[in-house]
């Protein structure tokens, strides 16, 4: 693994949406499907500066130096997902957040990272979420037809403090989601 970024970095998580029912009624083609899910996001993430910092089964947790590149290996990999696997079609379910994080041994601890997992969970398949301050970071450099649909301020699981999260939109991807599943109260 090259030099890992540090100080505030933008960190991705992800997670397939119903992986184990997935698994239990076609187990032969979720094979050839998550091997073919896990080259995408590889892709997508080392073409834009990123660097895998683990999987987590049917996930990564992914670290980049510049929100826009977390972003630009999203809209990519969402892309590629939806389009090249389709025995079965599988759903990402995708979170970004920017801040900084101890750094120990190869891999990152702290509250950002809880936050972006957080942020990733209480989301759905195909959706890619993405947490205030990454949204002050983007905002002004997203290309052209793409844009960020404010969802609210939202309680999530662990988590004293609530987040104002926003969906990633962008051409050829899925637009429409069931409301979040975050907690309606802040838990402890």
């Amino acid at each position: 693994m090259s030099s890992l970024p540090s100080g505030t970095v933008t960190f991705l998580f992800t997670d397939i949406e119903g992986s184990t029912k997935l698994w239990e009624k076609h187990p032969e083609e979720m094979k050839s499907a998550l091997a073919r899910h896990d080259s995408i996001l590889k892709e997508a993430v080392d073409s834009n500066n990123g660097q895998i910092i683990k999987t987590t089964g049917d996930g990564i947790h992914a670290v980049f130096p510049t929100a826009m590149d977390a972003i630009n290996a999203v809209i990519e990999a969402q892309h590629n997902l939806e389009t090249q696997i389709t025995n079965p079609p599988i759903k990402v379910r995708m979170g970004i957040h920017t801040g900084e994080a101890e750094m120990r041994d190869g891999d990152f601890y702290g509250g950002t990272l809880n936050r972006a997992a957080r942020i990733m969970s209480v989301g759905h398949g195909g959706q890619t979420l993405i947490s205030d301050v990454t949204a002050q970071l983007i905002r002004e450099h997203l290309f052209e037809n793409t844009s960020l649909l404010d969802l609210g301020s939202h309680h999530l699981k662990g988590l004293l403090q609530p987040e104002h999260i926003y969906q990633l939109k962008a051409p050829d991807l899925q637009k429409d989601f069931p409301p979040l599943n975050s907690v309606p109260t802040a838990t402890n």
